[in-house]
């Protein structure tokens, strides 16, 4: 007991000398506290810093030529002074070039200058985004319309907009990144066809039209979308969209497809 107690005691007062080693060291503060430096010795210390290269000497490879694009983007560009076959364009409907949209982009340059450099939540919405709207409904016959700024903020907003948690979606396996995250935002369960296989496609629906035959009640209350491109931005294939609107008027054989 005496050993015990002669411990406890030895180890109180090495942490009683330990705080007070650290409130005296706090107290009297470090050596540079002391002694602060002149101006002249600061700009000498800065004179005499060298700073570390962020790439290590020798390491940095020739960087390769820079491609210098001197025309239109169009089916065929310039580049470095030579004429181009443009395999890399998104301008698959060959608008670029056109000389109706350019006189058409012109005037509204005039009218409404390069932009309005922001969404229309923020800055207003222009007469033309209303017109282009009602031209948009009018061909789709429609009620109503609506335009993003660009395809990715369309696709990560209107299928999550339309499809939630328990709701089906048969999507071709080839649909592009934007699309992928849009599903992804759903929540949905997603069947993937392969890319461009209608029969494929009709095997899922016949595989899902057995599930909701054996749980009717939840078939009732869930909603099956079917997602694809026009073009796709992958493959370049177009999709076939007579037989997939085909295949949703007949409603193959399941509850509801959009």
């Amino acid at each position: 007991k005496q050993w015990y107690q002669r411990r406890v005691a030895i180890t109180a007062g090495i942490l009683v000398l330990f705080i007070l080693k650290i409130l005296l060291s706090k107290s009297t503060g470090s050596p540079d506290d002391r002694h602060p430096l002149t101006e002249k010795e600061k700009e000498q210390l800065i004179a005499e810093w060298t700073p570390e290269p962020l790439v290590p000497c020798g390491s940095i490879e020739k960087s390769p030529p820079v491609t210098i694009v001197e025309s239109k983007i169009g089916k065929h560009v310039t580049i470095n002074g030579v004429e181009c076959l443009n395999m890399a364009s998104m301008n698959f409907l060959g608008m670029i070039g056109k000389s109706e949209i350019e006189e058409a982009a012109i005037a509204s340059v005039e009218k409404y200058g390069v932009g309005s450099c922001g969404p229309r939540g923020f800055y207003g919405t222009i007469d033309v985004h209303i017109q282009l709207e009602e031209k948009i409904a009018e061909f789709m016959e429609c009620e109503e319309a609506i335009i993003y700024s660009y395809g990715f903020s369309t696709l990560a907003s209107a299928i999550p907009a339309y499809s939630k948690r328990g709701d089906i979606i048969f999507a071709d396996r080839e649909v592009n990144y934007a699309i992928q995250k849009g599903i992804l935002a759903s929540r949905s369960r997603v069947e993937y066809f392969n890319h461009n296989d209608i029969d494929h496609l009709i095997q899922l629906l016949e595989e899902q039209a057995a599930k909701d035959k054996r749980n009717p009640k939840k078939a009732k209350v869930t909603n099956r979308f079917l997602v694809t491109e026009g073009i796709f931005i992958n493959t370049g294939q177009i999709s076939d969209l007579p037989k997939l609107i085909e295949l949703k008027k007949k409603k193959v054989p399941t509850a509801t497809l959009r």
